[in-house]
């Protein structure tokens, strides 16, 4: 039996003697873990091409009687149990022997990252598992991959794809990037006319009229909710606030400074171009905050997860500093630099409190790009820092917790492969191995501001990625590299192991019908 070449790669991993066949077996769970059992059933049917009869989900009782105890295994049987004991949330233990298997938990969440590896395992070994030990657990709480949905809309399907992958490598974000310039893709039925208008936009690469179109209803949100949490991910949506709002302000020109483009002759139209528009939302008017007040009110009963990513990224201040609504909030909430004249940075900091606690009020806590430093954000808001390290490590020295996605040769996979002419991507290179060496802990912090980098995420910008193949080529393998990054022990990753364990995991990929990047990987 060849080693089992894993991603990403367990704490502990030790070989045995022998394998487990899967055919004829029967997966049991104790009480709550239910829901890991039909998802394993179905990851194995799938990877071995076994059948229902041939994989079978029995009760507690129907396992022999006494319910389900941690490691306890019976021939033929696949047991997942709950061990408190075993560590952090999402930590498990698997052993697999010639005669069963047991799967013991930390928690639901550990139990699914347990069935995660025996389907990486089957996958690879197809019915025969390789009888092995582990024992694993995350080292960051939060192991991220956003989507932009926004600039180039995906289907509900291709969705689902994605969190089954992102499941495979044990990743527990999706940061659904869901309004920007260039689309408003959330339906709130009380609003309809956010979709009417910022869901479509001229299509400007062919000469005959032609739009460009899609949003997501409710149910269609439900569905894509249920879908993750099914596989222990949390989908954290994204409205972006007060920049990047095109496509709002097509359907309320008032909440721009200018009530409207070219100084209100003109309605807005959602964006076709990519960049940074002048027009923002106007933060001296009230009603952007019972507008936001209104999308917030949806967004919370849709998404259960305790995080909403409200943007702050790009803003120009060019309308703020000569708005006199603008000015005047300024003036009254004392917005003035060293000097004494007022400052639109802080007038930033400012709207971003109010958006902190628009969420607050609904049970949400509030999650921004590094740009919300500029301000005076909240001590609650948890930082995102993209431009590179700095906004984290001025975050973390501040208080926030941050998770950290540097563009800077890491984490944004919109960048080219490869630095060559054929390779699709834009704004810069990031290969593979820049991936895999990213670490997410900058060295300049003590260990105390170190513990409040929560995490790292991969960002996935869509301007150049009109189709999900074009998203699924771009993302893999630099996501697989990331994955161990967030997962697995700094000390235990080795660049060499790793390209040669992905050379399996590129056929476990291959299997499930990605198209994924096959060139150099360096």
């Amino acid at each position: 039996m060849r080693r089992p070449d894993l991603l990403p790669i367990p704490r502990k991993l030790t070989l045995g003697e022998g394998a487990f066949d899967l055919a004829g077996v029967d997966i049991a769970a104790a009480p709550g873990f239910e829901s890991a059992a039909r998802l394993l059933a179905e990851w194995l049917r799938r990877a071995t091409r076994l059948d229902g009869k041939a994989i079978g989900l029995v009760g507690a009782e129907g396992a022999g009687g006494a319910g389900i105890s941690k490691g306890l295994v019976s021939r033929g049987l696949i047991r997942i149990a709950k061990d408190a004991a075993l560590g952090p949330s999402e930590s498990y233990r698997l052993v697999i022997s010639p005669t069963g298997v047991s799967l013991d938990a930390a928690d639901l969440d550990g139990a699914i990252r347990g069935a995660s590896t025996l389907r990486q395992l089957a996958l690879s070994h197809g019915a025969e598992l390789p009888a092995l030990a582990i024992e694993d657990g995350p080292r960051f709480t939060w192991r991220g991959a956003m989507l932009d949905s926004a600039r180039n809309f995906q289907r509900v399907e291709f969705i689902e794809k994605f969190l089954d992958l992102m499941a495979l490598h044990k990743l527990n974000r999706f940061h659904w990037h869901l309004t920007d310039d260039q689309g408003w893709r959330l339906d709130i039925p009380s609003m309809p006319e956010l979709v009417r208008f910022g869901a479509r936009r001229p299509e400007r690469r062919v000469n005959i009229p032609r739009w460009q179109e899609g949003h997501y209803t409710r149910d269609e949100v439900r569905r894509v909710v249920d879908f993750a949490g099914e596989r222990g991910i949390v989908v954290v949506p994204e409205i972006e606030t007060p920049g990047h709002a095109t496509a709002l302000l097509a359907s309320h020109p008032e909440l721009s400074c200018r009530g409207g483009a070219g100084g209100g002759n003109e309605p807005f139209v959602t964006e076709w171009r990519h960049g940074i528009f002048e027009d923002v939302l106007c933060a001296g008017n009230e009603k952007v905050f019972d507008v936001l007040g209104r999308v917030f009110d949806e967004v919370a009963e849709l998404f259960p997860g305790q995080w909403v990513h409200a943007g702050g990224d790009e803003v120009p201040k060019a309308r703020w500093s000569v708005c006199p609504k603008c000015r005047s909030v300024m003036k009254v909430q004392g917005l003035r630099d060293e000097g004494g004249a007022l400052e639109p940075e802080f007038l930033q900091g400012w709207f971003m409190n109010r958006v902190a606690a628009l969420l607050a009020d609904r049970g949400k806590r509030m999650i921004g790009w590094d740009e919300i430093l500029e301000g005076r954000p909240r001590k609650d808001a948890i930082v995102m820092s993209w431009r590179g390290y700095s906004g984290g490590v001025d975050a973390a020295r501040l208080g926030h917790e941050v998770v950290m996605s540097p563009q800077t040769k890491a984490c944004y996979l919109d960048h080219k492969h490869l630095d060559l002419p054929e390779e699709p991507g834009q704004l810069g290179v990031c290969t593979v191995r820049d991936s895999y060496s990213f670490e997410p802990v900058p060295e300049s912090l003590n260990p105390g501001e170190a513990a409040l980098i929560v995490g790292a995420q991969a960002n996935i910008w869509t301007e150049l990625m009109p189709f999900g193949r074009n998203v699924e080529y771009m993302a893999f393998p630099r996501l697989s590299a990331l994955s161990e990054v967030f997962w697995s022990p700094k000390d235990g990753r080795n660049w060499d192991d790793f390209a040669r364990r992905l050379e399996v995991h590129g056929l476990r990929l291959d299997a499930l019908g990605v198209n994924r990047y096959r060139g150099p990987l360096e």
